[in-house]
């Protein structure tokens, strides 16, 4: 049996930044256990603590030692071991010194290849004690820290200052340093409840000892929990419900280690204000969680989280009221004077915005996206006029006060002063729409002229950067072009829209004025489009060679891209699809081999078996032209299914590549009619068995 015991480490620091702790957190443990399991050590399992002054990770059953280990070395080929006269020759013996041993000590590695000289050495492992100190300070220098901080006269850096380690192997402390300091067994609790040293007696009491003596909760997701359930309960005191956003919950968690829910209270005034201010207000600004009825409005209270457990709640209440009030009175003022100037007229002013230097202005941007969005709105059949007018407005809030104080309120605002300006609510909603999905996952624009907008915006930024020069490399993507290419792709197939991606780039490159590629771009704007396309689709559950299958054939619209691509993911359920993915792949083989052009009309056949073959092809010719019409491809590729046993048959007792050239010809013009038969919806011959 292993022995085992537990390791606890712990970083004590002054706050760590809470946008970033869990990340950290996840960081530490994952890069301690890669560490660990690279040496050989082994443990059941590690847990990862974090608070705003504290990371800490626990190696539950963690052995000893490292196993011992055998290394086997090789040395020279045996044919070069041995001078003429038998004896070690010069290489033999520097491997055998290399090896520190004396050359008979040797071994003679056989293998097909040949024959060797060999050592096997004998490595003890080392103690789990000599070990863990550098495995924790590689895993520290891994750490995701965008910029480090040096304090004091050390040279030492982390992301904040760092007050005291605790690294503790069973009931042992590991002796070492760590970031300039000793560790030992002591940890701190609360800064304020219980700011006196604590003694860890042992890694499995760590959480506990927390807990009980230093009025800190370690655990991260038991803190959520604690913040989410405390929010639900103030939030009914008031008659509501607490309006819970994950990250924020994320956020409340990392900024206090002991939290207590406090409600408050404003004016009701400022409900007159569009819901999504206050909100951004309360949450971006206060960190605070809103209170909403049960019918979904807001209402004049919210909750914040004291890291206090204060015999004086109301004082801190009372001063979070304060602190709210002028922060919703500048929103109200923001809000008053914005709606001073119509929103039409503040489109002019986005000439004073630069978008890119060789793509102009913002508002050189929104007269291109109107000419996109009028293209795309006659595409599908919509209201021109209102996709031009949201084209126009989409990004005029860009120049108003309330989007200058809080950016994630652009498109929202928009929509809220054009419905103040009286424009038609459906303009007003694309607006705010046309910037959606705003996140990976997130929901794409419901409204048509939204999504005109939506995709007339996307479509300009991705062809605009990449004729611009600036193509994403690697994980830098400042213009979010990735996300611009994917939204792009989930507005037309989520809402089954009938557009040829390839059109809108190229109509959407022929807006523009600066000297580029035109070719060139074009190229690598739609190998960038279907790249992301293909992620999407396996995203989905299709396989990479299902997305082949429908690649090859070139579909320009996405939403029947991934009509073809669910035909032929049901067609590789049928029990024939192997054998005639098997057959296509030959038949593409065959024609592409073929130094005879097919004949353009079958002049010549004389086998049973391929007159039977060509009967079957045109019965399935005529039956999948109405289904082809009517884009149901999974009825094309189950009819044409039912050619497999006339085009096994046909292999099995005819040859193609005759010497009679008329037959010859003949027979490749009746493989490519069954060939073009499946190209109408995929190469299936693409299909791996």
């Amino acid at each position: 049996m292993i022995d085992s015991k537990h390791l606890l480490f712990e970083l004590g620091s002054e706050e760590l930044p809470p946008k970033n702790l869990l990340t950290m957190a996840n960081a530490l443990l994952n890069q301690m256990v890669q560490g660990l399991t690279a040496t050989g050590l082994r443990f059941s399992d590690g847990k990862v603590y974090a608070t705003p002054r504290r990371l800490a990770v626990l190696i539950s059953d963690l052995a000893t030692a490292q196993p011992d280990q055998t290394i086997e070395k090789r040395g020279p080929a045996l044919t070069a071991a041995f001078n003429a006269d038998g004896s070690p020759s010069k290489a033999a013996l520097g491997f055998a010194a290399g090896c520190g041993v004396g050359f008979e000590q040797l071994q003679r590695l056989k293998t097909d290849k040949g024959e060797w000289l060999s050592f096997n050495q004998q490595i003890q492992g080392q103690p789990t004690e000599k070990l863990v100190p550098d495995i924790i300070r590689q895993s520290l220098a891994a750490l995701p820290i965008a910029k480090r901080m040096r304090w004091g006269n050390s040279a030492t850096e982390f992301v904040r200052p760092v007050h005291w380690v605790v690294l503790m192997f069973g009931r042992e402390v590991i002796d070492a340093e760590i970031l300039g300091l000793k560790t030992g067994s002591a940890t701190r609790g609360h800064r304020f409840h219980a700011p006196e040293k604590l003694a860890i007696d042992s890694p499995e009491n760590y959480e506990k000892i927390l807990f009980e003596q230093g009025k800190v909760i370690a655990d991260f997701a038991k803190r959520q929990e604690i913040i989410r359930l405390g929010a639900e309960k103030a939030a009914l005191n008031v008659n509501g419900q607490a309006h819970v956003e994950d990250d924020l919950l994320e956020e409340v968690a990392a900024l206090n280690e002991w939290p207590v829910a406090i409600t408050g209270n404003f004016d009701a005034r400022f409900l007159e204000l569009p819901a999504e201010v206050l909100i951004t207000t309360m949450q971006t600004n206060q960190k605070y969680f809103p209170v909403k009825n049960a019918e979904g409005a807001l209402l004049p209270h919210f909750i914040t989280f004291s890291n206090i457990d204060s015999s004086r709640p109301e004082s801190i209440q009372h001063g979070n009221e304060r602190v709210i009030t002028p922060r919703l009175t500048d929103a109200e003022f923001f809000w008053k004077q914005d709606r001073k100037k119509p929103l039409a007229d503040r489109v002019d002013s986005l000439a004073n915005i630069v978008f890119q230097e060789k793509l102009g202005t913002v508002a050189d941007k929104t007269r291109r996206v109107v000419k996109l969005a009028e293209t795309i709105a006659v595409s599908l059949n919509a209201n021109v006029d209102w996709a031009r007018r949201a084209a126009w407005l989409a990004k005029a809030d860009l120049m108003t006060d309330m989007v200058g104080e809080f950016g994630n309120l652009q498109g929202t605002m928009g929509k809220y002063y054009a419905l103040a300006d009286h424009e038609p609510a459906v303009v007003a909603l694309a607006i705010e729409e046309h910037y959606f999905p705003k996140q990976s996952g997130g929901p794409t624009p419901h409204s048509q002229t939204g999504q005109i907008v939506a995709i007339a915006e996307k479509i300009d930024t991705l062809t605009g950067i990449f004729s611009a020069g600036l193509i994403p490399t690697g994980d830098k993507d400042p213009y979010a072009l990735r996300r611009a290419a994917l939204g792009t792709l989930r507005i037309l197939i989520e809402h089954k829209l009938d557009l040829n991606i390839l059109s809108l780039i190229d109509h959407s490159l022929g807006l523009f004025t600066h000297s580029f590629d035109r070719e060139a771009t074009r190229g690598a704007v739609i190998d960038f489009v279907f790249d992301r396309l293909k992620s999407y689709c396996l995203d989905k559950g299709y396989s990479a060679d299902e997305f082949d299958a429908v690649m090859a054939v070139h579909p320009p619209e996405p939403f029947d891209f991934v009509q073809r691509l669910a035909a032929v993911k049901s067609f590789r359920q049928l029990p024939q699809s192997e054998s005639l993915a098997a057959a296509n792949k030959r038949i593409r083989n065959i024609l592409k081999k073929a130094d005879t052009k097919p004949a353009g009309q079958i002049q010549k056949l004389v086998e049973a078996e391929e007159k039977r073959l060509l009967e079957v092809a045109k019965e399935s010719f005529d039956d999948i032209q109405p289904l082809l019409a009517k884009r149901n491809y999974q009825a094309a590729l189950t009819r044409l299914a039912a050619t497999e046993p006339a085009v096994n048959a046909f292999f099995d007792h005819v040859m193609v590549m005759t010497d009679d050239p008329e037959l010859r010809a003949s027979r490749l013009a009746l493989l490519t009619l069954l060939s073009d038969q499946f190209l109408s919806c995929a190469d299936i011959s693409k299909l791996q068995s």
